[in-house]
């Protein structure tokens, strides 16, 4: 099997105003460090492919009409922009942006029509914590989001789980997805901690697995049981999986504070896979992670983990 990479040149550009943090983490580098992982891979095992850019309106699939209009038309020209307390546009950010949904998208299309069944989009700025009509935590637009109702309402598709194991609850999908039929959302995150939110969940199909502070791989195993996320994965047979693939639980990781490793990423990769089926199509999608060894060790776990399953 073929993994496919979705990327582009444009998602480098994008960065933060330098005065949120003294080195912001949402850096161009985290690309350099997906394609350190991509590398590592053998070369006939993954194929490289341009990500399209979205089209404005792709965006109203996730989001108010009105936010969607605002973003594009305050779109800086030159600086930055502040559009929340530790995210910024700057003149490239909107171009990355139409990458980042576009190739997830894109990569929904691809491995739904076959003969690939699996995707790993190395795109940012990241999605999760943006909601339907405001930015957050880096996050600007929802990409997953945007992700799974193309699927849904484009492509016919009548089940959809996302499963985002970032560090950081993934409110701005949870606010998107809540009390969507189609749409099963396991997320597990340590709690509470920024965004301060997952514990109770918004509606029935989501399914949190909160995770104490100093959690290692065993509590996060033990979290995912408990949360009881394979049996109603199972159950509910997706037609369609998608990973927000958020790297910073890694024990090394600046925003963390919890003890996962490589291999824990790769883990629930696997029994993800193996409770809806390894015949279901897969697109990744990059959230968080930001130390950058530890990252590119993460990201290969990930994807080997996506190539074997």
């Amino acid at each position: 099997m073929t993994l496919l990479i979705y990327s582009h040149p444009d998602c480098r550009r994008h960065e933060n105003a330098p005065d949120v943090f003294a080195s912001h983490p949402e850096r161009p580098e985290r690309l350099d460090a997906a394609d350190a992982a991509i590398g590592r891979l053998p070369a006939d095992r993954y194929r490289r492919i341009q990500a399209p850019a979205a089209e404005q309106a792709d965006y109203e699939l996730a989001h108010d009409p009105r936010y969607v209009r605002a973003i594009f038309d305050q779109a800086p020209s030159e600086g930055f922009l502040r559009v929340d307390g530790d995210t910024a546009m700057n003149p490239h950010t909107l171009d990355a942006s139409r990458r980042a949904a576009g190739g997830a998208m894109a990569a929904v299309d691809r491995v739904l029509e076959g003969p690939e069944r699996r995707a790993f989009c190395a795109t940012r700025p990241p999605g999760h914590h943006a909601g339907p009509c405001r930015p957050a935590g880096f996050c600007i637009f929802n990409n997953i989001a945007i992700a799974a109702y193309h699927a849904i309402r484009r492509r016919g598709i009548e089940r959809v789980a996302i499963v985002d194991f970032d560090v950081h609850h993934g409110d701005g999908t949870e606010a998107i997805v809540a009390d969507s039929k189609p749409v099963l959302f396991c997320s597990s995150f340590r709690h509470p901690y920024y965004p301060y939110s997952g514990i109770p969940p918004l509606a029935e199909n989501c399914l949190p697995a909160p995770l104490k502070n100093l959690s290692d791989g065993a509590a996060f195993r033990e979290a995912i049981d408990k949360a009881g996320w394979f049996d109603r994965l199972a159950t509910f047979a997706p037609q369609l999986l998608l990973f927000s693939a958020g790297f910073d639980a890694h024990k090394h990781d600046p925003l963390g504070g919890l003890e996962l490793v490589a291999d824990d990423f790769a883990w629930i990769t696997r029994e993800t896979i193996a409770a809806v089926g390894a015949h279901v199509p897969v697109v990744s999608l990059l959230e968080g992670g930001y130390h950058l060894e530890a990252l590119e060790d993460s990201i290969l776990a990930h994807l080997k983990a996506l190539d074997d399953a």
